[in-house]
């Protein structure tokens, strides 16, 4: 089933009545997802993946823009009624159910033509059992499975509907390193058996990477970029999506293009002919250093670190954005490196130029081919390339740097303690600054009286005296 979002936008209103600054959550978002493919929607938190899946499965609201499942638009249609399965991070199994009353429970609430009689889903229940590899734990409760067990029994709940697009929340995050291996392993073996349109949210690359057909990375409600993992890895639009996917990170320093020679501080490093003189970031990823003793890029080594078949070298540099420089070699090459400084020459195509004003990038060389190369693949497969236009959205990035850090919260007895103090030092106040006008009150009484019994006339034949001698 062909998923396709047009124009999507999610507009949350303000909690702050005063300010009412809404927050975009999802931006303008435009999306084909191919039938029977398995996308990942990839980003940090906060980036709008999950509430994009929200919106496929219509548990949220566009505020507008439409959706569309095949030539169905399903924009306004409730959940039950488009066919979705949803597997949550948290498995949401029942608790006192067994595993196959929790698969059974979505087949016993269908109705009218829909409805399959009770061999039918028992049937289809212990298929998807199956195919999960959980036919034998039918009887257990969730309490007694592991917890790639319980993952896998909801992935079987949602499958035994035989739903048109299977959406999945970040189903690994609560599993340990090992059983997350071996989890998505089996989440792509039984997409890869199904054929059902699969969309998965995470914001672990290496994840993504490992089974998605299609990634889609996203930043502050935007799609940054689109396409095959590692179309994406080797020719990254902007540096956001260079910085966000590789593990180690990709190494960033600050360089300049002069005549059509790259520096990196005073050292020319690399020929970069056609590329306009400018102010660059200069993105070398870890495995794009050769040490050698006559390089032209020159490091401070802070460590060596030894990873069996390769050799890990850290360095600094005052031009690095990077805390320290992280170069992946073979072990044959330690025999390049003496004393505390390595000299590194660089792999052309894993050099990538960003312009130091807008991020994006500058191709160079052979590098502007294989983007060309790319865009023809993506064409032939029906695929369109997804870049973001314009600057790329940091406002966000600013606010959170400008931000005041709040202070942190205290113990609920602190606080009660500084609540029944602040009432009383109020009921304080309150009463001194009562007594004070009072005070005030009476002595102004006092003083005006005497005055007034000064300049009376003491008795009435005084007045009339007075008024003679008028």
């Amino acid at each position: 089933m062909k998923v396709v979002l047009q124009n999507i936008t999610k507009i949350f209103p303000s909690r702050n009545k005063k300010e009412k600054d809404e927050v975009i959550a999802v931006n303008d978002f435009n999306l084909e997802i191919p039938d029977g493919k398995l996308v990942c929607l990839l980003g940090p938190s906060g980036c709008g993946k999950s509430t994009t899946l929200y919106m496929i499965s219509g548990l949220q609201e566009p505020s507008s823009g439409k959706i569309f499942f095949g030539e169905d638009d399903v924009t306004k249609l409730s959940p039950e009624n488009r066919g979705i399965g949803l597997v949550f991070q948290n498995y949401a199994l029942y608790p006192h159910m067994t595993v196959q009353q929790n698969i059974l429970f979505p087949l016993q609430n269908l109705k009218g033509e829909n409805r399959l009689s009770k061999e039918e889903m028992l049937q289809r229940t212990a298929e998807v059992a199956k195919l999960v590899q959980i036919d034998e734990y039918l009887n257990r409760k969730p309490s007694e499975l592991s917890g790639g067990q319980q993952q896998r029994v909801a992935i079987a709940r949602a499958l035994v509907k035989m739903p048109r697009v299977l959406l999945l929340d970040e189903p690994l995050s609560n599993l340990d390193a090992r059983l997350r291996l071996q989890t998505r392993e089996e989440i792509r073996r039984i997409q890869r058996n199904t054929h059902i349109t699969t969309i998965f949210v995470t914001h672990d690359q290496e994840e993504a990477m490992s089974i998605s057909d299609y990634i889609v990375i996203m930043k502050l409600g935007v799609i940054m970029q689109t396409g095959k993992p590692q179309n994406v890895y080797d020719d990254p639009a902007n540096l956001f999506v260079a910085k966000f996917l590789g593990a180690p990170p990709i190494n960033v320093l600050s360089g300049k293009v002069e005549n059509g020679k790259l520096y990196v501080g005073e050292e020319q490093v690399l020929d970069v002919k056609g590329v306009e003189d400018q102010e660059v970031y200069v993105g070398i990823r870890p495995e794009g250093f050769m040490l050698d003793k006559a390089g032209k890029l020159t490091c401070k080594v802070s460590g060596v670190d030894v990873m069996g078949r390769d050799i890990s070298v850290v360095s600094t540099s005052e031009c690095s954005l990077n805390p320290v420089i992280r170069s992946i070699i073979s072990a044959d090459e330690m025999c390049n490196l003496s004393g505390d400084i390595a000299k590194f020459n660089l792999k052309e195509h894993k050099v990538l130029l960003f312009n130091k004003e807008t991020e994006e990038r500058v191709y160079f060389g052979k590098q502007l081919a294989v983007h060309q190369k790319i865009l023809e693949e993506m064409e032939a497969e029906g695929q369109t390339y997804v870049t973001h236009d314009g600057p790329l959205p940091r406002e966000a990035d600013d606010k959170v740097k400008e931000a005041v850090i709040p202070e942190p919260p205290k113990n609920v007895f602190v606080r009660a303690f500084n609540a029944v103090k602040n009432f009383f030092i109020k009921v304080g106040n309150f009463f001194k600054n009562l007594f004070a006008k009072l005070s005030k009150k009476k002595d102004g009484e006092t003083a005006e009286n005497p005055e007034k019994v000064e300049d009376a006339p003491e008795t009435k034949e005084e007045v009339h005296g007075e008024e003679n001698e008028g």
